[in-house]
């Protein structure tokens, strides 16, 4: 079997919008990442380069 046509679930594009409300991301994230990717990127890129500030201080 050829991999090479096979889908990598980490290769799911996922919008930049949507994955910041889940997981719950600042503004000032979600943009840095719109940014970075423009509105659509791996689920793999927005787990990588996501920052999530802690909300306790």
């Amino acid at each position: 079997m050829d991999k090479t046509n096979a889908a990598v679930p980490s290769d799911e594009l996922w919008s930049v919008f949507d994955f910041a409300r889940r997981y719950r991301l600042e503004k000032r994230e979600e943009n840095r990442l719109l940014m970075l990717f423009g509105p659509y990127a791996s689920a793999h890129e927005l787990l990588t380069n996501a920052r999530r500030h802690s909300l306790i201080s």
